[in-house]
């Protein structure tokens, strides 16, 4: 039976009208063996992983925008809880379960029981300690970043300067700081960052007062308030390849304690204001009210949207979808993305690689270098998933660096509008070391990088799901509206641009823009008029000026929308096919964007015209069938679910959400990123939902498009209009 609600009506009446949804927890019975079978924890914008190991409690604090002088993504440290009998308490009854409706971890055994939680309002991790009979135990903070370390130049991936570098950064050390019944760790970045590196190596001194920077004398850390725990001293140690000191506090015996760990980051000197745990007069009656409160939460996002079956290849799937879902749920409102690379859930690299021997700090691709093509696939599935409000992370990111990408635009050409490269650090400009080093005379706005020279159009797809965001939810999106304008600018003008350097006229006889040098994503380079970019220009003016007013209304010319080209097509066999580009020099990748028509833009596919020639490009064009594969951030799955290719759609999906190498299932391998692998997450999400719901032109629903008939499903799901179909 299928049900239509607006979201209005729900607002009113979500208490009454339907059963609550409550998602299964999820358990282990045995303790971990290391960092890679832990569990993930967290909320608002906080992130842990929790594992037992030979009976010792671990934890590996993160919270999103710990950016280092470097631009790593640092963590906060790792909690140890070691019980004086821990062994004995846990050598029969032990288990561990991520209670999802709660979004809290459970550790029990031998009448104790450990809750662990971040809340969701406040940057505030609690762990709540009961015992049926009195306990003693040692808590430890430890910190690898107790000295300088330099990277080395084979570690150089997990910041910003790449293979700049010959080995001469370092991570500087943090400031720690024991007393009685507490303790302090700070990271406080020196004012010369990689930052001023990338402005003076870009050639953008002359603006460099223009462009913002987020991470000079940044500074992060936190408190960890132990009331019943005493400092002891601290001792030294080895955890996997890296050596550690460890600041102890003791307890006498107790049957109850609780412990809070704020986490904070603010410019300048770190300051400890009162925030949660101010309002009380111990963590254990903050926790008591945290624990109400984001309780609630989790429940309530629970209810945004769900997907259950009782067929049990199609149950281990969802069970999946969800577990993954609960991880993006951990930073819902981070005031930076969740990172594709392994979000705030990376564990120590060596699990990955057993080569990579780095601290728990590291991650392939950097911290904050915010790369799009990726980040995009974690974002996409939160319309559909009733999850807009944890968009704002990444939209708001894009609106940070706005200024930034309007200034080198400017600089560089000369003209206006902002462009947004890859890969892009979370500052607006390049990462330096993809920029390349440039020769006297050469372009300064160029990327001397064969794999991402003249690719502009990634945030095409912000822009639009900005759009859709307003139309799926009624978000109010006024403040976005200079950054689409200035993204939609820069290519009606810098191809102008082009095209009157190289002669006498800035468009085709026809009156069109001609987009060459570009390229069809990393893949078809110095491409012209490539059929990935045209499709985003067509679909993002198509969106504005079908459902937001017009171009006029965002401030640009109207005539954009016809200077836009027609997306190229070609025959394969005598069958119509998207063509990558019109033309091309090389083929460079593996990526397929003769198909981005389909997903992200939704020019072909089910319900819509020409549905053949997008179903042709799918099964006969050589370089889409070489390169389908459902590894990292592949797409197959979601253009077989638009395009009704039910039989590759659930093939694809088994092995998108299948079981991923480590102990959590929904920590897949590292793919063509690191581990673990949002992107591979969000893509497969992509594909669940395209497969039970769609819709045409007109916003017609179209239920179970592609979902395999011998699977039940009940499902509540996401529509333009605020509409939620559930069935």
């Amino acid at each position: 039976m299928k049900r239509i609600f607006n979201l209005c009506f729900l607002a009113l009446c979500a208490v009454t009208c339907f059963a609550d949804y409550v998602p299964q927890p999820y358990t282990w019975t045995t303790q971990s063996k290391n960092s890679s079978e832990s569990m993930p924890c967290g909320g608002g914008d906080i992130g842990m992983n929790v594992w037992v190991e030979n009976g010792d409690v671990l934890v590996y604090m993160s919270r999103s925008g710990f950016f280092d002088e470097n631009n790593t993504l640092l963590k906060a440290g790792r909690l140890r809880l070691r019980m004086d009998n821990a062994k004995e308490i846990f050598a029969n009854d032990f288990s561990q379960t991520l209670v999802l409706n709660e979004g809290a971890v459970y550790i029990k055994g031998g009448g104790v029981t450990i809750r662990l939680w971040a809340d969701t309002g406040s940057p505030v991790i609690f762990a709540d300690i009961k015992s049926a009979k009195p306990v003693k135990a040692t808590l430890s903070y430890e910190s690898w970043r107790h000295h300088d370390r330099l990277v080395p130049k084979d570690a150089s991936q997990q910041f910003s300067y790449k293979w700049l570098t010959k080995g001469e950064h370092a991570t500087f050390a943090d400031s720690i700081r024991p007393r009685q019944h507490a303790i302090t760790f700070e990271h406080r970045n020196r004012k010369a960052t990689v930052y001023d590196f990338t402005v003076a190596f870009e050639q953008l001194e002359a603006v460099k007062s223009e462009i913002p920077d987020p991470i000079g004398d940044l500074s992060f850390g936190g408190r960890m308030t132990c009331p019943d725990f005493t400092f002891a001293g601290t001792s030294e140690g080895v955890y996997t390849s890296t050596d550690y000191r460890a600041w102890n506090f003791v307890s006498k015996p107790f049957k109850q304690t609780t412990v809070a760990v704020e986490l904070l980051y603010n410019k300048g000197a770190l300051n400890y204001p009162k925030l949660f745990l101010g309002k009380y007069a111990s963590p254990a009656r903050a926790a008591k009210e945290s624990r109400k409160k984001s309780a609630a939460w989790w429940h309530n996002y629970w209810q945004r949207s769900y997907i259950t079956s009782t067929n049990a290849e199609a149950a281990h799937i969802l069970r999946n979808y969800e577990l993954f879902r609960y991880m993006l749920g951990c930073n819902a409102y981070g005031e930076w993305p969740s990172k594709f690379n392994g979000g705030l859930f990376t564990f120590d690299p060596v699990h990955v690689d057993k080569n990579r021997t780095f601290t728990p700090d590291y991650r392939c691709w950097g911290g904050g270098t915010m790369t799009a093509q990726n980040q995009r696939l974690v974002y996409w599935p939160m319309l559909k998933s009733g999850d807009t409000d944890m968009m704002r992370s990444q939209f708001d990111t894009y609106l940070r660096m706005l200024d930034g990408a309007m200034v080198r635009t400017r600089h560089y050409w000369g003209h206006g509008g902002a462009c947004f490269e890859e890969q892009i650090e979370n500052f607006g400009l390049p990462n330096p070391a993809e920029y390349g080093k440039h020769k006297e005379g050469q372009d300064p706005g160029w990327m001397k990088n064969k794999w991402l020279e003249y690719q502009y159009d990634t945030v095409l797809e912000f822009c639009q799901m900005i759009l859709l965001a307003k139309e799926y939810a009624g978000m109010d999106i006024e403040k976005y509206r200079p950054l689409i304008a200035e993204s939609i600018r820069f290519f009606d003008e810098h191809y102008r641009y082009r095209a009157k350097k190289r002669g006498a006229t800035e468009l085709t006889e026809d009156g069109k823009l001609v987009l060459y040098p570009s390229s069809g994503c990393e893949t078809y380079k110095m491409a012209y008029n490539p059929s990935s970019v045209v499709a985003a220009l067509k679909a993002v003016i198509e969106t504005i000026n079908e459902h937001h007013g017009g171009l006029a209304a965002f401030g640009l010319d109207t005539a954009i929308t016809n200077r836009i080209p027609e997306i190229p097509v070609r025959y394969i066999d005598g069958k119509r096919c998207i063509a990558p580009a019109e033309a091309w020099m090389r083929i460079n990748n593996v990526e397929t964007p003769q198909l981005y028509p389909v997903f992200p833009w939704r020019i072909y596919g089910l319900g819509r015209e020409d549905l053949d020639v997008a179903v042709n490009t799918y099964l006969y064009d050589d370089y889409a069938l070489k390169m389908r594969s459902s590894r990292g951030w592949k797409q197959d799955n979601i253009w077989a679910a638009c395009l009704g290719q039910k039989e590759d759609a659930v093939r694809l999906l088994k092995e998108k959400f299948a079981d991923g190498p480590y102990r959590f299932p929904a920590f897949w391998e590292q793919g063509f990123d690191w581990a673990p692998d949002l992107n591979r997450g969000g893509s497969a999400m992509i594909g669940l939902q395209e497969m039970l719901l769609q819709e045409k032109p007109d916003g017609t629903v179209m239920e179970l498009p592609c979902w395999p008939e011998e699977w039940d499903v009940h499902f509540r799901l996401h529509a333009t209009g605020g509409r939620i179909i559930e069935r």
